[in-house]
């Protein structure tokens, strides 16, 4: 069996930019409505690595008061495709249950990050 290759990524920057100019690219993927997962993604796509400066990405978006914690969010977004889905269907009793379920996990998951 051959293996498949991987497509390689090409890196847009190769050198280091300063701390001061990630800061910003991190506030500006972040005003996108981006995760600091999908930032860090997005980042080394452009051959800018997060783990080469000071600051995690989410600390970065603590200080400026746009952190939003990725699993709630995630949550939230599947719940409102649910609801939508509902609306359209009323009849569906497996998605009226699904929306009943996903919204218990995001109301713990809620508790569960307020108890940190």
């Amino acid at each position: 069996m051959q293996k498949k290759s991987r497509a390689k990524i090409q890196k847009t920057d190769s050198k280091k930019i300063s701390q001061e100019e990630f800061e910003k690219k991190v506030i500006e993927l972040a005003s996108k409505d981006l995760t600091s997962e999908k930032i860090g993604e997005e980042l080394r796509k452009k051959g800018i690595h997060p783990k080469e400066y000071d600051k995690k990405i989410s600390k970065i978006l603590k200080e400026k008061g746009k952190y939003v914690n990725p699993d709630i969010k995630n949550i939230e977004n599947k719940l409102e495709k649910i609801k939508k889905h509902y609306e359209k269907n009323k009849q569906d009793k497996r998605s009226m249950r699904e929306k009943d379920r996903i919204f218990s996990k995001l109301r713990r998951i809620k508790k569960f990050h307020k108890a940190i």
